[in-house]
């Protein structure tokens, strides 16, 4: 699926990925939680990124960070700000948190849900719609599993860090 970037003769279409992940994993929903949201984690487990919060803490409504990837003058930032934030209050409430992705390069949304899972553990799910403006369209699949298998990958080490 691609989508117009401006209006008029000229717009570039670019790129949509759209994909799901689902774990269920040994672990507590707000620890599951935690892993996920504490955004400097990512640029752990995420090959040559770096990120940095740019809002003062605790993370919330309105909290922004950025995603920096890349080698030097190859790097790519990636803007996102959280703009719904619903920790789990304890071990049966699901918690949402939803990003949006405000760059010039890459644009969409992610949703990161937790919620209680069979015996104990907890099911995550993150939803994610990606738009990245320097890939020419038609190559949504490209975008798409290169994405998956990225996110998948970070998805996996993080909830294996404690």
């Amino acid at each position: 699926m691609t989508s117009p970037d401006s209006t008029g003769p000229f717009r570039k279409i670019t790129p949509v990925a759209n994909f799901l992940l689902e774990r269920t994993v040994p672990l507590p929903l707000t620890e599951a939680w935690r892993r996920l949201t504490e955004w400097p984690r990512h640029a752990e487990v995420v090959p040559l990124t770096r990120v940095r919060v740019t809002t003062p803490e605790p993370t919330g409504v309105g909290t922004r960070f950025v995603a920096r990837s890349g080698l030097g003058p190859l790097s790519i930032d990636d803007p996102m700000e959280v703009t719904v934030w619903q920790p789990p209050q304890d071990d049966d409430t699901p918690g949402l948190c939803r990003l949006e992705k405000r760059g010039r390069v890459i644009t969409g949304w992610a949703e990161i849900e937790v919620r209680p899972g069979p015996g104990g553990r907890a099911r995550v799910v993150w939803r994610e719609e990606l738009r990245v403006r320097i890939v020419p369209g038609g190559l949504d699949g490209v975008v798409e599993r290169t994405a998956r298998y990225v996110f998948g990958r970070a998805m996996n080490r993080l909830l294996r860090r404690a």
